[in-house]
């Protein structure tokens, strides 16, 4: 299966979220990314289909489909099975991160850090 990182990065991370619940053409991936990240990752075109291309050379997206929609072309794109077992490692490595550093808070706040 082809690999991209062990990790991907926050900006892959959110494209494969939002592809995650259904094919999305380009400005479909940036507005749903701005939405799940709460606006702290928002996406240019130009690096969205820079993410976009290492993200299919991974296998880890496909071209769904191209439509013509007021005379441009649409790429919509989806997960594949790589992706999505790709995305919940990730989530997973991120919440046990995540955990690690609220019990450490928790010692050096009890300890009485300011």
């Amino acid at each position: 299966m082809p690999v991209v990182d062990d990790a991907v990065t926050e900006p892959a991370f959110f494209v494969l979220a939002a592809l995650a619940g259904e094919p999305r053409h380009g400005y479909g991936i940036v507005g749903e990314v701005d939405r799940l990240s709460a606006g702290r990752v928002q996406l240019k075109v130009g690096t969205l289909y820079g993410v976009l291309d290492r993200l299919v050379a991974g296998g880890l997206v496909e071209l769904d489909r191209e439509e013509v929609a007021q005379g441009r072309l649409r790429r919509y794109y989806r997960l594949t099975g790589a992706g999505g077992r790709r995305l919940a490692a990730d989530a997973e490595r991120q919440a046990a991160n995540a955990r690690v550093a609220s019990r450490r808070l928790r010692s050096w706040r009890a300890a009485g850090a300011s």
